[in-house]
């Protein structure tokens, strides 16, 4: 008997069945060792001796395969072929020889780059031995991380409280969208104007601009205003034409490269609209496969690679699909050959592709993200061995009479789509170019203008980085790998250092805050050319060219001495470091030029950063007398003296009098005062200058409601949430658009945005789309239903949702195995399970015996709480 050891159930699954009997295939569910989330788990006084822990849910797992390891014959690792997969080998291999499980049996590496049985059966044929480099590059890496998000983030949390982490990679990822930020802030608009006419020349009138004017050619900013403009116009009026030149040149596209991990993340989010993290996750599923004909198989090969070649197999095939689907003109005379500019590009894997270019999109019953993302996969790798479009620019100079006036016109045609037909990439900022077709216009002829227009135009700041411009900007900066852009950009969203508007990232307050102390205090540890050159490094040491505890010796030698002489500084001069730091931020001038520091409340007062728990906001100098307090940032033409506590009236229902008043997250009203008065935020958009006693008292009497349904009579309620205003029913979430529509949106309106809501509509918090109805749960009598998730299909009973295993049909799962589903689930501390009603008091046995537990548990260590929130990723 062999024992395969893999990643997944679901690879597991499959590859058994390619194997025969001969083989048991067990799953080690992924890593199944880590770093203790505690200090000492990287001891850099021990050579960087290293603890880990096996996982709680691992170590089952693990017993198993050591218990088959024991009457095996060979042992064959077969994880993912990659730095991570390597390294969950030698974990697993690990633990096995602390087990003494191996015994006599022969232990292999094997790897394959798509779980199709060809490819299966070729790498059993072809075993290796751990490649014990990639091991070393994997644990510099972890070891890095560790010491840099232990390291630094207590640091963090004493000198910058409310601050949750910072990390190797994340913190440089944070500082790309902060600094972008700031060069949004510091653009100066220009104003600018152009010249366009309508142009005849014995032929179909088409559109020439103005590049000529009074014998000079025209740059962008050189006609600055109106007056300027109207007077270029009126000479293009005027103007009697003639076509000085036509050119025409031919031109050609090549096919973009089929996708690597960062092109996958980037095209996907460009068109499909999918975050890094959901690419990753529908790419998982189509590598792992679906059935096709009662067989598990592989749709694409392996997703986490640098590598833009692909097998000759593939390419042999993708050549023949080509022919048959779009005729031999679009097949070019040899296949073509990529080759990736990367350094050690992932250990020169393929670049993913489908396992079968024969198995076209429309061939298969994919859903959902997998459809989508597949037929992005296929058409990427068939474009990629498609002809060249063929292109024709053409480019109409037109000048006037007497030399001084110039106008020209380009358009382009496309000759031949070649792989155009198929595929065209997207891009995140579009240019404008122009694509239509030009009359056949003879040069010399007459030209005469119809019509001419000044337009105003104003330039743009660099747009704020989506997923896509991020990943990219990252890759060529040489920050991070791949196959750790996804987790990276999650960990920021999740530490609420930025945000998303409009698919793009907008720093919070507490990520410029982070990005402002690490820049100061830490500056070489967040500049982009030592985290490129350090990951350079990390590939050295993988590629076998460096010592991994060399490199480790070397950068902690540095950073130690970094965070000893930032230990000494006491938080009073950190936060004078940062108010400088940030002065254009915090402190923005006013139009009065007046003092921006002082403060609005007492005028003696100055303002300044401050710390407190909940992290960092702007206060007086002169507290406790005076408590005027605000955000860290303002919104632009905020009135700071209006942002103080002021009373806006009495409530005529109450009595009690409505006060505005500044707070650490911005200004908010309140209804007379107490222990728990009622308050309510400025919705966005809300000046505090503006507030009166009828805007206050319309937030506080939110939410309202609306009227009865006429479906069930159940209420309609409006109100402003986290996302927003919105109108709710039963469950039911529907975003209203404006923030005014809250106070008088009617029945009728709600009742059909929450009709268009339930249809799958826009707006609103989302509910999961039912796939099947199994009935009631015999328990308790409660409805058991399978609904689509946006990470797959799962089962839900009350509060306690159970994934539905991957590779089962959902639509054919039965009550039963549902419900043991949800057993499973809940057993495992999944969902908010109601207490049966017999158990609702507690006996008081039970009771007595919880006490010494929760005495004893106040007596643990007081550091090991926090120690958990410095677990950082890269």
């Amino acid at each position: 008997m062999n024992v395969v050891v893999v990643e997944s159930p679901a690879k597991a699954k499959t590859i058994n069945k390619y194997l025969g009997s001969d083989y048991k295939v067990l799953a080690s569910y992924g890593h199944v060792r880590d770093l203790p989330a505690k200090d000492g788990s990287v001891r850099p006084d021990e050579d960087f001796a290293m603890s880990w822990d096996v996982d709680a849910k691992a170590a089952k797992r693990l017993s198993e395969i050591a218990e088959a390891a024991k009457g095996a014959d060979k042992i064959i690792l077969a994880t993912d072929p990659d730095r991570e997969g390597e390294a969950i080998s030698w974990h697993v291999l690990e633990v096995l020889q602390k087990k003494r499980a191996l015994k006599d049996a022969k232990v292999q590496r094997v790897v394959f780059n798509a779980i199709t049985k060809s490819a299966v059966t070729e790498a059993m044929a072809n075993p290796r031995d751990l490649d014990m480099e990639l091991v070393d590059a994997y644990l510099a890496r972890r070891a890095l991380d560790y010491l840099v998000g232990f390291t630094l983030s207590p640091v963090l949390w004493r000198k910058l409280p409310g601050s949750r982490s910072a990390g190797r990679v994340q913190s440089v990822a944070l500082r790309l969208i902060v600094d972008r930020e700031v060069e949004i802030e510091q653009f100066k608009t220009q104003e600018y104007w152009t010249v366009d006419a309508d142009v005849s020349a014995g032929a179909d009138p088409f559109v020439a601009r103005l590049v000529k004017h009074e014998g000079k050619r025209l740059s962008k900013f050189d006609l600055p205003n109106e007056a300027a403009a109207m007077a270029a116009k009126a000479a293009v009026q005027a103007g009697q034409f003639k076509v000085a030149s036509v050119e025409k040149k031919p031109a050609r596209r090549s096919p973009p490269p089929p996708f690597t991990t960062s092109t996958l993340q980037q095209e996907a989010s460009r068109k499909l609209g999918f975050s890094a993290q959901r690419t990753m996750q529908a790419a998982q599923r189509l590598y792992e496969g679906v059935d096709i004909g009662g067989e598990t198989v592989g749709l694409i090969t392996y997703m986490r690679t640098d590598g833009v070649q692909a097998a000759p197999e593939a390419l042999t095939e993708a050549r023949q699909v080509i022919g048959g689907l779009y005729g031999k003109e679009y097949v070019p005379e040899a296949p073509r050959q990529y080759r990736t500019k990367a350094k050690n590009a992932q250990e020169a894997h393929e670049a993913i592709r489908p396992t079968s270019l024969a198995r076209n999109p429309g061939s298969l019953r994919l859903e959902g993200d997998l459809a989508r993302l597949y037929e992005l996969i296929w058409k990427r790798m068939i474009a990629s061995q498609m002809e060249n479009a063929r292109i024709e620019r053409t480019t109409i100079e037109l000048e006037s009479a007497d030399g001084k006036t110039g106008l020209r016109a380009t358009g382009q045609v496309v000759l031949f789509d070649g792989y155009l037909a198929v595929y065209e990439e997207g891009r995140d900022d579009p240019e404008d170019e122009e694509s239509g077709r030009l009359p056949q216009v003879r040069e010399g002829a007459e030209a005469r203008v119809q019509a001419a227009r000044a337009d105003q135009h104003f330039t743009e700041p660099p747009p704020r980085y989506s997923e896509a411009s991020l990943v990219k900007k990252m890759e060529e900066l040489g920050i991070g790998r791949p196959s750790t852009y996804a987790s990276i950009l999650s960990v920021l969203r999740d530490r609420a250092y930025v945000r998303m508007d409009k698919n793009r990232f907008v720093p919070e307050d507490k990520g410029r805050l982070v990005t402002a102390f690490l820049e100061q205090f830490f500056n070489r540890y967040v500049e982009y050319d030592f985290t490129a050159a350090l990951e350079e490094k990390l590939d050295l040491v993988s590629a076998g060219e460096l010592d991994w505890k060399v490199l480790l010796r070397d950068f902690w030698k540095d950073f130690q001495g970094a965070v000893a002489e930032i230990g000494e500084l006491r938080v009073t001069e950190v936060l004078d470091k940062l108010n400088e730091a940030l002065g254009p931020l915090i402190f923005p001038p006013k139009p009065d030029g007046s003092d921006p520091r002082a403060c609005p409340a007492c005028a003696s007062g100055q303002l300044s950063l401050k710390t407190g728990k909940f992290g960092a906001f702007v206060g007086c100098s002169n507290y406790p007398e005076c408590r005027f307090t605000r955000p860290i940032a303002q919104a632009d033409g905020e009135d700071e003296g209006a942002s103080g506590d002021r009373e806006l009236g009495i409530d005529p229902v109450t009595g009690e009098t409505v006060y505005l008043k500044a707070g650490r997250f911005g200004p908010y009203v309140q209804l007379g005062e107490g222990d728990k008065p009622k308050r309510s935020s400025l919705p966005k958009g809300w000046s505090a200058a503006a507030m009166d006693l009828d805007k206050a008292l319309r937030l506080l009497r939110l939410p309202r409601e609306v009227g009865k349904h006429p479906d069930d009579g159940k209420p309609i309620t409006a109100g402003i949430g986290r996302y927003g205003p919105f109108v709710e029913h039963a469950g039911t979430y529907a975003n209203l658009p404006e923030v005014e529509e809250v106070f008088d949106v009617g029945l009728n309106r709600a009742v059909a945005l929450l009709a268009e809501k339930r249809a799958g509509g826009k707006g609103g918090r989302t509910q999961a789309a039912a796939l099947a109805e199994l009935g009631a749960h015999p328990v308790d009598g409660e409805p058991v239903r399978v609904l689509s998730g946006r990470f797959g299909p799962y089962v839900k009973h009350g509060s306690t949702n159970a994934n539905v295993p991957k590779g089962a049909d959902p639509t054919a799962l039965t009550l039963d195995e549902a419900v043991k589903l949800l057993a499973e689930r809940e057993a495992k501390g999944g969902g908010k399970k109601k207490p049966a009603r017999k158990a609702k008091a507690a006996p008081k046995a039970a009771a007595a015996e919880a006490k010494p537990k929760k005495a004893a548990a106040k007596k643990s260590p007081a550091r090991k709480a926090p120690a958990k929130r410095a677990k950082v990723e890269a």
